[in-house]
């Protein structure tokens, strides 16, 4: 007589544990007893890496190993540098030597008419249960859901326990299953468990089956883990190209495109040859080092290969010379792409965006959106970094808009690029509102809004958060001191900047990089401190690079130290003979000191080594426009009406006491012109700009791309106060908020 089919499951909770595991569980059964004879049968193995979903079709030594448990022709796969997972594996009750019993023995559907009550000789791989219950092997489909959804809520024990028994009756089988559950554990990051799977993969003679090995190579590096990556694909006897490529993607992931590209030319040395996702990997790495050329020649090697029309191929090449620098090859390709999907448009945005042409970036995201194609959140944080670059803050408004229409805002990536982007355009009420707004934050939003606020210069407002950030346990790092000290030194805090520069040493352990180095000179040249500024830089161990010699020579300058100033631009120039920024500077301390002879031959060497200042530009958005303004420009379409409110201005600044400061002018020039040229400046035009186009009381956002000239921040003050408006004036190292005749800076800038 039959028993009731509820007796097994009643004498032990593991089994009813899994049921229902099998119950909740999502993932769709998928049989794989037809795979031998499918003529793909690789294609229905899950890739060893999210790119890695492409094998190549042709035959050879590498790839037809067959599927399943099919070791390398020789098995010398060294195994020691396992031992401390293997040892506490054995530490582990035996997995295969316990006895089987109806309790623990699965079947492939866990159903009971799988189940031959008394039959010993019913299932075709004949496994008595102590019980006399016989199990038939089929469906491993479900036997691999059921190892995946007792993972997923946390008993990997229980699904290797498992693992263990398939292994009794189909190898190929379990194979496919540690590929799958290793997958989880690099899509998870999880490199405990996936050390575990290692482990027990070993000790049941798997670590020389090539799909099991490419998807440990996977975990190993999507874990950060690249050392032990190595260690699993050196000991493989056999690699085919899916091996190798996804070491490659390895290391281009962790940004070290230079083993990347070793690795590919050993590839290449080896016979193997690179399928598209290989391309992808190595196009990656060219990216991250910046090897144009090299990419230049991968990109010829795509085209011989015949895969240069593959979607993410043409992705990855547009990608490539967008960073390194050819927008113009980039968007000839990206133009020849017929569907370019949203990873397409990201890089091409992306490589604008990066090399400061805001402007194209958000006329490509306006095209997107016209052909149908939905922003994802890399979109939108390119598009937000192009706004805050270029401080269009009405534009910034409305990509807010849409991201909130989109579902994204409370998408911590997003938020942290609205708070940036809200601070650069000047905002720092709506940089304020969406910090506060966030349910959870993190270090970086943290560091957004206390970077925001050292922009403006509001000392106030950064040790608060500083200390707010400490209170609510956040651990400040160095992009939080950088962002403290930049705002000790604009605001010359000077005790203040000495205390946090100590106490990022000593109380949170940071080495300070060459940042924290530059505002501290920053700060000890802005008190007059020029010495001490010098010996900081000759104690540094790190060697001193351009824009901090740079910070030295401009305190060099305030204080008329000629000497000083001297040795400091011959620093700059060792490091970069044609630094624009040095010659300039040096020539107006020459000039400041009446020293026309080294003035002139300063300038004289100027040009004869074509070194050519950086013009001074300034804009200004008006409506959703950007209107960009060089010194004494002529080109804008309303050029007579700026000009003539800029004579009506200076009338009434020079009644006000405003004498034009004309130290910042060529001194070539007779008084007269040297007046004119100042007030032709490009802060000017683009102020008076903003005056005509916008109604009385308005506050006005100005950017320039250098350094504020100090007679248009004194203009600015006498703006300010006559027309009574605000102005907002970010220059290439601050704000300068300028309201009633004040500069929030105190002048000391």
């Amino acid at each position: 007589m039959k028993p009731p089919f509820p007796f097994a499951a009643a004498l032990n909770p593991t089994r009813i544990a899994i049921e229902r595991a099998i119950q909740s569980s999502s993932c769709c059964p998928a049989s794989t007893s037809h795979l031998d004879a499918h003529p793909n049968k690789q294609d229905f193995l899950a890739s060893p890496c999210e790119c890695l979903d492409d094998r190549d079709g042709k035959a050879n030594a590498t790839d037809t190993l067959g599927f399943g448990h099919q070791s390398c022709p020789k098995s010398s796969c060294n195994s020691s540098w396992m031992k401390p997972q293997l040892a506490a594996l054995d530490r582990e009750q035996s997995l295969t030597t316990q006895p089987c019993t109806a309790a623990t023995c699965l079947d492939g559907s866990l159903s009971r008419k799988n189940v031959d009550y008394g039959n010993k000789h019913a299932c075709n791989l004949q496994m008595p249960c102590s019980s006399g219950i016989t199990v038939k092997s089929r469906a491993t489909g479900r036997e691999n859901k059921t190892v995946r959804a007792l993972y997923e809520k946390g008993r990997l024990k229980d699904a290797l326990q498992i693992l263990s028994l398939m292994n009794h009756r189909d190898t190929r089988a379990v194979s496919v299953t540690y590929v799958h559950l290793l997958q989880i554990c690099g899509d998870r990051r999880a490199l405990a468990d996936g050390k575990q799977v290692h482990a027990h993969l070993i000790k049941h003679g798997f670590e020389s089956d090539i799909y099991v090995a490419n998807t440990l190579v996977s975990m190993y590096a999507k874990c950060g883990n690249l050392p032990d990556a190595h260690q699993v694909f050196d000991n493989m006897d056999i690699r085919d190209v899916v091996s190798w490529t996804a070491m490659i993607a390895g290391y281009a992931k962790q940004q070290n495109g230079e083993e990347s590209l070793k690795l590919f030319h050993r590839m290449k040395q080896a016979g193997i040859k690179p399928n598209k996702v290989t391309f992808v990997c190595i196009l990656s790495a060219c990216s991250s080092v910046r090897a144009l050329e090299l990419g230049k020649q991968i990109h010829f090697e795509i085209i011989e290969a015949g895969v240069e029309a593959e979607l993410n191929v043409g992705t990855a090449l547009v990608d490539m010379y967008a960073k390194c620098g050819d927008l113009v090859q980039a968007q000839q390709i990206f133009d020849q792409m017929p569907s370019p999907n949203v990873a397409s448009w990201n890089a091409i945005i992306t490589g604008y965006a990066q090399h400061k042409n805001g402007k194209k970036a958000l006329q490509l995201w306006q095209k997107m959106k016209s052909v149908g194609l939905k922003p994802d959140v890399v979109t939108y944080v390119c598009i937000l970094n192009s706004c805050g670059s270029l401080a269009a803050l009405k534009q910034g408004k409305h990509v807010h808009d849409d991201v909130v229409e989109a579902g994204f805002e409370s998408d911590n990536i997003i938020a942290n690029a609205l708070i940036d982007m809200y601070a650069k355009c000047g905002s720092l009420v709506s940089a304020r509102q969406v910090f506060d707004n966030m349910p959870l934050r993190n270090v970086i939003s943290w560091n957004a809004m206390i970077v925001g606020y050292s922009m403006h210069g509001d000392s106030e407002h950064v040790f608060h958060l500083f200390r707010e950030m400490l209170d609510e346990d956040f651990r400040p790092d160095h992009v939080t001191f950088v962002a403290v000290l930049s705002v000790c030194s604009h605001q010359g805090l000077q005790e203040e900047g000495l205390r946090f520069f100590e106490s990022m040493k000593k109380d949170y352990g940071l080495v300070p990089g060459l940042k924290h180095y530059g505002c501290m000179v920053d700060l000890l040249g802005r008190a007059g401190l020029l010495n001490e500024a010098f010996d900081l830089v000759k104690e540094m161990t790190l060697p001193a690079d351009v824009a901090l010699w740079k910070a030295l020579l401009s305190a060099c300058r305030v204080y008329d130290n000629l000497v000083l100033a001297e040795r400091v631009a011959k620093h700059i120039l060792e490091l970069e003979p044609k630094n624009s920024a040095a010659h300039v500077l040096l020539s107006n301390i020459y000039a400041a000191s009446n020293k026309q002879d080294e003035y002139l031959k300063l300038r004289n060497s100027m040009n004869a080594r074509r070194v050519n200042k950086v013009p001074g530009c300034c804009w200004i958005e008006i409506g959703n426009t950007l209107h960009a303004f060089n010194s004494e420009d002529t080109s804008h379409p309303c050029q007579k009406e700026i000009y003539l409110e800029l004579s009506r201005l200076c009338k009434q600044m020079k009644k006000a006491g405003y004498v034009p400061d004309t130290q910042f002018v060529l001194h070539s020039l007779d008084e007269e012109n040297k007046e004119s040229s100042l007030l032709h400046h490009s802060e000017k035009l683009a102020i008076a700009f903003g005056l005509i186009s916008t109604e009385p009381g308005t506050p006005i956002y100005i950017v320039k791309n250098l350094r504020v000239c100090g007679d248009c921040h004194s203009a600015s003050k006498f703006i300010s106060k006559i027309c009574e408006r605000e102005i907002i004036a970010r220059d290439a190292h601050r704000f300068h908020h300028f309201n009633n005749g004040v500069c929030s800076c105190g002048d000391y800038w």
